[in-house]
């Protein structure tokens, strides 16, 4: 594990140069603008922190609730707004974790008090914005750096943990329940059943979500939309723009232009045909 400098006082948030994402496969850490507080529907454990002030949120047709810390359950549709410009957010995909033993806090919806947490996730937006394009990503473990331990994997059955790395490595292929169960023979009815109790989210959710995923690693790129719609798996460019606001709650220009100063680290090189490459870029 590598040691964290000291670490300064936190710039102001309006500040553009604190917008920076760390992707991993199974975790995202996002400081960066928010957006409308439009419906958004995301597949992975959602914790929501503003870099100074509180968090607003609103969970399915709940109240709105104030809070420093929120914690979102996959698949939850909410909404969620802060005061400050900037606001922080850790993504954790939920099937690579035990449920039963993760944070405590984690284990809540909802606003949720973990003081230690949430300023531990700010020292470590500052090291990263100040620090990572100096070193190599691949070093770091997204856990120890956040959470200061790895988290608890879950077990899955080996034909439904294939089948999730197969989408999780390709999420623009198109994956059919049917022709997944036959991959891994089991019938249709049974692989619909068993991924669902393996992971919590049924097959087709997780498939909608992984892909949805897969376009943070060209949010700051200058690219086309039609052709990042179809290297990310989407038939067309009007299925891309609904299935895109369904899961974020933004139109997918309003994410690219929200995304021109953010800064990505740990981004693997992707391919014409919109496949993430098992390299991580060391920033220089």
């Amino acid at each position: 594990m590598l040691e964290y400098q000291q670490i300064v006082a936190t710039p102001s948030p309006d500040d553009s140069r604190n917008c920076v994402m760390w992707i991993t496969p199974d975790r995202v850490f996002y400081c960066g603008l928010l957006g409308v507080p439009s419906v958004r529907t995301f597949g992975a454990i959602t914790l929501y922190a503003a870099l100074a002030g509180p968090v607003r949120v609103c969970l399915a047709d709940g109240e709105w609730q104030t809070t420093n810390l929120a914690v979102v359950p996959p698949y939850v549709p909410h909404r969620v707004a802060c005061d400050a410009r900037l606001v922080c957010v850790n993504w954790i995909e939920p099937e690579t974790v035990d449920p039963q033993q993760l944070p405590h806090f984690l284990q809540h919806t909802g606003p949720v008090e973990a003081p230690g947490f949430l300023s531990n996730m700010r020292r470590r937006h500052a090291w990263l914005r100040d620090n990572a394009r100096d070193i190599d990503m691949a070093a770091l473990d997204y856990d120890e750096v956040f959470f200061g331990r790895a988290l608890v994997p879950r077990r899955l059955d080996p034909r439904i943990a294939a089948i999730i790395t197969q989408i999780s490595e390709d999420p623009s292929m198109p994956a059919m329940a049917g022709d997944c169960a036959a991959s891994v023979r089991l019938s249709f009815s049974r692989f619909l059943h068993l991924f669902k109790e393996q992971t919590g989210a049924p097959f087709r959710s997780m498939r909608t979500w992984k892909r949805a995923r897969s376009l943070l690693h060209y949010v700051n790129r200058p690219s086309n939309l039609t052709a990042v719609a179809l290297e990310t798996g989407y038939p067309d460019a009007t299925h891309f723009s609904h299935s895109i606001r369904q899961v974020y709650g933004l139109k997918p220009k309003d994410i690219f232009a929200g995304s021109r100063r953010l800064v990505l680290l740990g981004k693997p090189d992707v391919t014409r045909q919109g496949t993430p490459s098992a390299t991580v870029l060391k920033h220089a």
